[in-house]
């Protein structure tokens, strides 16, 4: 029993040991670094936030741009699933637009694509959204915005960007991350999946132990 309580004790609190030995730095993932949620998060739940923001009810087609299959897994930073968590992403069409009324772009909107999805991510992390790939707009290098929040956690909002994308060298908010390592995990590729007509990009959410995730 006493062995028993000093194992809970090391594993819980500061989360430096696991499995009855120290946390290696190898053990450790590298937390999803924040990133502004930006204007054109919505001020009041859009009436359609499924996870396909490719297609409306009752519209005509689905949207303009390249489609793109956005998943991956909710983690924290030993790499253990956070399930059941909310996530929200957001993004702009193919013309460079939001779905927002505060966007004042003279850029056309697309009737067909939705802009804004949510669900809860699955017991072992996991998410699914469909997309497009994302294009840039002035002052931006293209990116998909993402939020995720829970009962346990501070909500963490963060942008996703594409790989081999050169305006990822400029964007201010992608330069302002000083940490390679953070930097580079927001950076995605986007691939072309045999037999699969979207493209598929996957994007690992990892939860910081030290003020993101609270334990529960």
């Amino acid at each position: 029993m006493r062995r028993r309580q000093l194992l809970v004790a090391a594993t819980s609190g500061l989360g430096l040991v696991a499995l009855g030995r120290p946390l290696r730095a190898d053990d450790v993932r590298v937390p999803t670094p924040p990133q502004s949620r930006g204007p054109f998060y919505p001020t009041t739940p859009p009436a359609e936030r499924d996870v396909d923001l490719a297609t409306v009810a009752g519209g005509s087609g689905v949207a303009r741009g390249e489609l793109a299959i956005v998943s991956g897994r909710v983690l924290d930073v030993r790499g253990r699933p956070v399930g059941g968590v909310r996530v929200e992403v957001w993004q702009c069409n193919a013309y460079g637009r939001y779905h927002h009324p505060s966007d004042r772009s003279e850029a056309p909107l697309d009737p067909n694509f939705q802009g804004y999805g949510e669900m809860l991510a699955a017991e072992d992390g996991s998410y699914r959204f469909r997309a497009i790939k994302p294009v840039p707009y002035p002052g931006r290098a293209p990116h998909i915005h993402f939020r995720v929040s829970g009962r346990d956690f501070s909500p963490l909002a963060t942008q996703l960007y594409v790989a081999g994308q050169p305006l990822n060298d400029n964007d201010f908010l992608l330069s302002s991350i000083v940490d390679p390592k953070a930097r580079a995990s927001l950076i995605v590729p986007f691939e072309r999946v045999l037999g699969q007509s979207e493209l598929a990009a996957k994007f690992e959410i990892v939860l910081a132990s030290n003020g993101t995730l609270r334990p529960a």
